[in-house]
């Protein structure tokens, strides 16, 4: 495939492979792939498994396993870093990017992805996405994302909990690159399942912003279910921001600052789905730089109200437009 060309099916974008691994589309921004909420997750989870079908010879969209149970490439770790050209809710109609995927094995019932959004234009080096650029030297103007992956079919027929982890028959992957061992975001999401949070401790150079607080979310089955009847994984985005705006309003904020804010970097790990009918317990905890006071952390745990299941964990860390991080209702008590 390397050096070919072809349309793609989403409209304003061209795609080419520069090896089995990889794949670079030329983009224009439409409006299903930006705004404040979950839509650019969403995309770039498309791109993940448009990557991992073209590199690994597996029908994504209709996979099967053995038995002929449907298997699906389910997201178990994302993580994005804001550039300061290129950050999640900065896209608008239009922009047109550059973006370069290469898809790397990890063992035989997942894979891992990275992703470089780029402006259109912009000098980069040719041939695969390097990890060690996006591990190690970013460029200041790019987006990246990292997806850790992992093939999963129900336990049981209509039911969404209990999910078992199984590939399909046709799943190749041992032709992929390996993902060097430093880099690897397997033990770093299994200490937050383990812990319930990425942050067991204060991270380095920030300290604890008020008291933890707790919302309540009801799945809301018009908006957080995918069309297999799983809680869609870019909804647990937009429930987590959900919270983070419930907490940003009690803070006496406003809405505008909160779509004007930019995410330096965002992780979440997915541990688990409900059914219909679910009702969520949000735990937020939020720091502040103590060196940097607009840049600010929130920590969340994502849990089943009854049961105590953790599903997913977050850490959102945001940098404030036009302000030293000092609000008035946390200043005047």
């Amino acid at each position: 495939m390397s050096g070919v060309m072809r349309a793609d099916a989403v409209t304003g974008q061209r795609v080419r492979g520069s090896d089995a691994s990889s794949l670079r589309r030329d983009v224009v921004v439409s409006p299903g792939m930006c705004g404040g909420g979950s839509l650019v997750f969403g995309q770039i989870g498309d791109w993940t498994w448009e990557a991992v079908a073209a590199a690994c010879g597996t029908n994504v969209h209709a996979a099967r396993t053995a038995d002929g149970r449907a298997a699906y490439l389910s997201f178990y770790y994302f993580r994005v870093r804001g550039g300061r050209t290129l950050h999640p809710h900065g896209l608008t109609f239009g922009d047109e990017l550059r973006v370069d995927s290469r898809v790397f094995q990890y063992g035989g019932q997942s894979a891992l992805t990275l992703h470089r959004l780029a402006p259109a234009g912009l000098e980069l080096p040719d041939g695969p996405l390097d990890p060690a650029e996006v591990y190690e030297r970013p460029h200041p103007d790019c987006l990246y994302a990292e997806n850790f992956n992992r093939w999963i079919a129900r336990s049981r027929p209509g039911s969404n909990e209990g999910l078992t982890r199984t590939a399909p028959p046709d799943f190749a992957y041992r032709h992929l690159p390996r993902l060097p061992n430093t880099h690897s975001p397997r033990s770093p999401v299994g200490r937050a399942r383990e812990a319930g949070t990425f942050h067991p401790a204060p991270p380095p150079g920030f300290a604890p912003a008020g008291p933890d607080v707790v919302h309540a979310y009801e799945l809301d089955v018009v908006r957080d279910l995918n069309g297999a009847g799983l809680v869609y994984f870019a909804s647990y985005f937009a429930i987590f921001d959900t919270s983070l705006l419930q907490l940003w309003r009690s803070l006496g904020r406003d809405d505008e600052r909160f779509l004007s804010r930019r995410v330096v970097d965002e992780r979440i790990g997915f541990f688990g789905n409900a059914d219909p009918g679910a009702v969520f317990r949000i735990e937020v905890r939020r720091w502040r730089g103590t060196e940097r006071p607009e840049r600010e952390i929130a920590d969340m745990a994502l849990r089943e109200t009854g049961s105590g299941r953790l599903l997913a964990v977050a850490s959102v860390e945001t940098e404030l437009d036009g302000t030293d991080g000092t609000d008035e209702s946390e200043s005047h008590p």
